[in-house]
């Protein structure tokens, strides 16, 4: 992930409680589907990687009530706003903020860790495979790693709004996925394969299907403007100047912008898996201890400015 100045901190951290709070009944679900894969074994160390503002951490500590969190993320200015919310939920005492990029510097644990979360961070990593065997090393024999992922933008529009040329949307979107697909290049991935390579036995994988329809929530529409905001600076010298002028209208306060819309919708897919660190794992898996860094594909370590920072269930990037 690319590094953000404050005020583009400052928008993607509302981005994300947005996209938390519209998202919540999915982000439940899918803590819900972790508790029923984790059984009997209690859950009582969880660890949050890519944390962003809290939401996934938040959603885990009401779904295991015996559970603290180490709640993980590249950025400070995220990481501030969940101690903020955890103090003023009263959960303070169960969570741990720990600032690292995970591509550099796996976090100190102090131990084992029964469930490992990673939303919508993975694809950002330049190793995955690396980070799939830290993991794996943190989990306890038995433990379980969730990881939630995102096959692109939600959908909010129907394809003609009645403002320029039909196909508004789709035509943004064909945008973000030509220029994701050079960027983020393990965006998109099967990460079954990956998972069982770093030593993982895949217990599940699944969709998490959004479909909001009218009438939605106040909070729907400044979620959909929040996205179009962020992503309106990526489609100059894209899209052609009507188009353009009607994503200004969109973004806007007008009476035709998103937040006044009455046909918003709110659509899309999240692909889920869950890998189980086996009660025996192969030694050239789990080569790393909890708190060292496995060593990347080529034997070395991986230097880059990314990180993971996408927190909530169904993040955007």
């Amino acid at each position: 992930m690319h590094n953000h100045n404050h005020d583009d901190e400052q928008n993607l951290a509302a981005l994300l409680d947005l996209d938390a709070e519209v998202l919540g009944p999915q982000l439940a679900e899918a803590t819900a589907w972790l508790a029923a894969l984790a059984g009997d074994r209690p859950v009582r160390r969880i660890l949050d990687l890519g944390c962003g503002t809290g939401a996934g951490t938040f959603a885990l500590l009401e779904r295991f009530p015996d559970a603290d969190v180490i709640a993980v993320d590249l950025s400070p200015h995220m990481l501030r706003q969940l101690e903020a919310k955890a103090r003023a939920r009263g959960l303070a005492v169960r969570v741990r903020t720990v600032e690292a990029n995970l591509d550099e510097d796996w976090p100190p644990l102090d131990g084992d860790v029964d469930l490992a979360w990673m939303s919508a961070a993975l694809h950002h990593m330049s190793d995955p495979a690396r980070t799939l065997r830290q993991a794996l090393a943190a989990l306890r024999p038995g433990g379980l790693l969730g990881l939630i992922e995102m096959q692109g933008f939600p959908r909010f529009l129907p394809d003609d709004i009645g403002l320029g040329r039909p196909g508004l949307e789709a035509r943004c979107n064909a945008v973000v996925d030509r220029l994701r697909a050079v960027e983020l290049p393990h965006h998109g991935a099967d990460w079954a394969p990956m998972l069982e390579a770093a030593g993982f036995a895949v217990a599940s994988e699944r969709q998490f299907t959004v479909e909001l329809t009218p009438p939605l929530p106040e909070s729907a529409g400044r979620y959909a403007q929040a996205v179009f905001q962020r992503l309106r600076p990526r489609l100059d010298g894209e899209l052609d100047s009507g188009d353009l002028a009607v994503l200004d209208t969109l973004i806007g306060d007008g009476p035709e912008s998103l937040r006044r819309r009455a046909d918003l919708t709110v659509r899309g897919t999240r692909p889920a898996w869950a890998g189980r660190r086996p009660l025996r794992t192969l030694r050239c898996a789990a080569a790393a201890s909890p708190g060292q860094p496995a060593p990347s594909a080529d034997g070395g370590r991986v230097r880059s400015s990314k990180g993971a920072r996408r927190g909530p269930g169904f993040p955007l990037t």
